[in-house]
């Protein structure tokens, strides 16, 4: 937007700068929205606003760097306890098809994934967020690492037309003889950050897991040597 003209910038705030009324372009439903966020959070400070937010969405504080300045220890002892522990070692896999961005990590933060392995051939989405250069940045400045592998993924001529859940299935028959067969490797690699990292995440596009290669590569993965863990899809 700035780019674009349509708003200043300075080091701590925007300002709007063309001479459209926006809130003249709103539905009543939208607008009366708004006005009741204006009302009930448009007088906080930014520490109040932000302790709100901490006191009622706990998770949120896990990661900030300013919690401990504005909660009481009580109030960060309930933060620290919203905190995935958990370190059983699970092979996860992810799709981000319906979800928001802030979903998609969110459920990544929820599961404690240490690695997102991006089994995409071509890593490139119209969706905000997934393209590779965008989810790897928001991956790591939350300490998630990411890896792309894209010698396991389909190409997207081969997945034209595919209507049906039988359509799927042929392609996947198709990928199991020819992609699986040839990767071994890869898979053997990826296996190897499973056991160096403990929860890894398989991720590509569709929500449906019976309509994504990765379901299929997980299984693969699960089949080799030395696998004895839990497969999880979220």
């Amino acid at each position: 937007m700035v780019r674009k003209g349509l708003l200043k910038e300075d080091e701590k705030s925007f300002e709007k700068n063309d001479e459209t009324d926006y809130l003249k372009q709103l539905r009543p439903t939208d607008h009366k929205l708004l006005m009741e966020v204006k009302i009930n959070y448009g007088k906080m400070s930014t520490a109040v606003l932000m302790k709100h937010t901490y006191l009622n969405f706990p998770f949120y504080a896990t990661r900030s760097e300013v919690a401990k300045n504005i909660l009481s220890k009580d109030e960060l002892k309930r933060v620290i306890s919203t905190k995935s522990n958990d370190n059983k070692t699970v092979l996860f896999t992810i799709g981000y098809e319906g979800i928001s961005l802030e979903e998609y990590l969110m459920r990544l933060l929820k599961n404690n994934i240490k690695v997102l392995v991006d089994v995409r051939h071509n890593p490139v989405s119209m969706k905000y967020g997934f393209s590779k250069s965008q989810l790897k940045k928001y991956c790591e400045s939350l300490g998630i690492n990411y890896m792309h592998f894209p010698q396991v993924g389909i190409q997207s001529e081969q997945r034209q037309e595919l209507n049906t859940q039988t359509d799927y299935d042929k392609l996947f028959s198709l990928y199991r003889k020819n992609n699986l067969q040839k990767t071994t490797e890869t898979q053997s690699d990826i296996l190897n950050l499973l056991k160096e990292n403990k929860r890894i995440a398989l991720t590509c596009f569709e929500a449906n897991i019976c309509q994504c290669h990765r379901k299929h590569l997980a299984e693969a993965i699960a089949k080799l040597p030395a696998f004895d863990y839990e497969v999880k899809h979220i």
